[in-house]
This record gives structure tokens, C-alpha cells and sequence, in this order.
């Protein structure tokens, strides 16, 4: 059995705000270092990691080498294929902005962003590519809530109609003979307990 662990980064400023990130590199704030030193105190008592992989974007980044000190585990590699959605023209944008320059109808927009069956696509690509690398290995890996959501969705429909991913949640996938089980969704206890 094969087990991934997906952990969104910390909190930043525009996630403060309200302001959609996508593909901008915004850093982690006091409070998302905060949160990675949480889940990296977790995870020392949940198991020995073998592998972590990271999204090429600075808070995924910042939360990996976080919680990496803490577990002593650095990064095997940055993924370009795990980083956020591509939100195109929305980026920097809170629903209020989007609506008063846009409209209400704003989704129905082509805005240039990426589309939700293409982020899931990717991060089902990659998934399916690190089970296949390091077959019997826990893998941690630090993405981001759209895509680790998007990707949920397509891997496992009958499990995840819709998600919600939170800051430095812990969410525990398990590949046994090609086969996929969610066993931990979104568990951020160590928010809530620390």
C-alpha cells in the first residue's frame, strides 16, 4: 500500500482577504508559519515519512521546508503540475471586486482561467505518477485547497460531490493495487487541539 499525505499550505495575506491566488506566488504570513509548525508537531507522531514533494510556489514551498524541520524530511522535488488553479484574470481579486467589474454572472466569463477538469486532470497525473515512483512509500505532499479539492473529485466522485480544502489540513489517500480509499478528509486537529 502505497499512502499520500496532502497537506494545504498556510494561510497568506490574500487568503486573509479574501483575494484569489491562483497561480501568484504571495507568501506564507505569521499566522501560515504558525499553521505549518502545527501540522509538522502532527506528523513527528503519525509515522515516518519516506518522500515529500512540493508545489514550485513559494507557500506550498515555505510550508514544506516548514513542517520538513520538523519531521526531518526535506524536499525530493517541486512540482509544477500540484500548484494552484490558474485564476487568470481574477487573481488579486476579492467576490467584490469580480462583481463590480464583471458582474454577478462572473463565472459565466471566459476570464482566462484554468479549467476545473483540467487542474483535476493534472493532479490525478501526478498522483498516479508518484504511486507508480515510490510504490509502498508514505508520500507527503504540499499543494494547494482548488487543486487538492479538484483532484478528490475526479479520483474519487461517489466520495467527493464537492470539498472544502483548509489551511495545513491533513487529507490521507491510500493506493492499494491500483485502487484509491480516502481515509482522512480535511482534519485540521491540530488547529483546533494545539
Amino acid at each position: 500500500m502505497t499512502t499520500i499525505g496532502l497537506i494545504r499550505h498556510g494561510v497568506t495575506e490574500w487568503n486573509d482577504l479574501g483575494k484569489a491566488q491562483g497561480i501568484s506566488d504571495i507568501p506564507l504570513n505569521k499566522l501560515g508559519r504558525k499553521q505549518a509548525k502545527k501540522i509538522g508537531d502532527r506528523l513527528l507522531d503519525e509515522g515516518q515519512w519516506d518522500v515529500m514533494i512540493s508545489s514550485d510556489l513559494s507557500r506550498a514551498i515555505e510550508t514544506a521546508q516548514i513542517i520538513g524541520g520538523k519531521i526531518n524530511l526535506s524536499i525530493r522535488h517541486y512540482e509544477k503540475r500540484i500548484r494552484e488553479i490558474d485564476c487568470g484574470e481574477i487573481e488579486g481579486t476579492t467576490e467584490e471586486t469580480r462583481q463590480e467589474k464583471w458582474g454577478s454572472n462572473w463565472r459565466e466569463i471566459d476570464l482566462g482561467m484554468e479549467s476545473f477538469e483540467s487542474a483535476g486532470k493534472r493532479g490525478i497525473e501526478f498522483l498516479e505518477e508518484i504511486v507508480h515512483t515510490y510504490t509502498g512509500k508514505r508520500i507527503l505532499v504540499v499543494s494547494h485547497g482548488a487543486l487538492i479539492g479538484l483532484t478528490l473529485q475526479q479520483l474519487l466522485p461517489t466520495m467527493f460531490e464537492s470539498t472544502y480544502i483548509d489551511n495545513t489540513s491533513l487529507t490521507l489517500l491510500h493506493n492499494t493495487n491500483r485502487e484509491w480509499d480516502c481515509t482522512l478528509y480535511n482534519c485540521i486537529k491540530h488547529l483546533i487541539w494545539a
